[in-house]
């Protein structure tokens, strides 16, 4: 993709929601729907891993026209973004017609997509009703990430816990 395309997060949620793919949003949408300030350039995701869960992702991210970003130009050929390359990856960073996606496997040690899920809240993310990492969870994610504006924003939503907490 040789230029950058709009970010378009509504369009990836809506595409993920209709082929009924389960994941939850985590990164900065995730921090946005607890009421951080924060903008984000990407839409971040952790993805259950089972077969069928899979090939739907794959399926989406066919329809979305993905490809790895960041590879230099004479990179080896890499395996296609299917099911099965799903299953071995950690993490993928993608460019896509919607803008950057990124899939996370476990975001953080011990936070896997069934930790995240049974933590996570029902919210309306940019029109798509669907699940976002916990408050504690998201904070966790960033404390490990442990990179500059990770920490800034680790300080956006501990305030944000602060207050929570504080109205009970």
């Amino acid at each position: 993709m040789s230029e950058q395309p709009r970010f378009d997060p509504a369009e990836i949620l809506r595409r993920l929601a209709v082929r009924g793919v389960r994941f939850v949003v985590v990164g900065g949408l995730a921090s946005q729907a607890h009421g951080s300030p924060s903008s984000t350039d990407d839409l971040d995701i952790c993805y259950a891993r089972d077969p069928a869960n899979l090939s739907a992702l794959a399926t989406v991210l066919a329809d979305i026209t993905a490809v790895r970003r960041g590879l230099p130009a004479d990179a080896p050929a890499m395996p296609p973004l299917d099911a099965r390359t799903l299953r071995a990856g950690g993490l993928m960073t993608l460019s896509t017609r919607y803008g950057d996606f990124d899939l996370l496997a476990d975001p953080a040690p011990g936070l896997d997509y069934e930790t995240l899920a049974a933590h996570a809240v029902a919210a309306t993310v940019h029109g798509v009703p669907l699940r976002v990492a916990s408050l504690d969870d998201l904070m966790a994610m960033k404390r490990a990430a442990g990179r500059p504006k990770d920490r800034i924003e680790l300080e956006i939503l501990g305030a944000l816990r602060e207050e929570l907490d504080r109205r009970g």
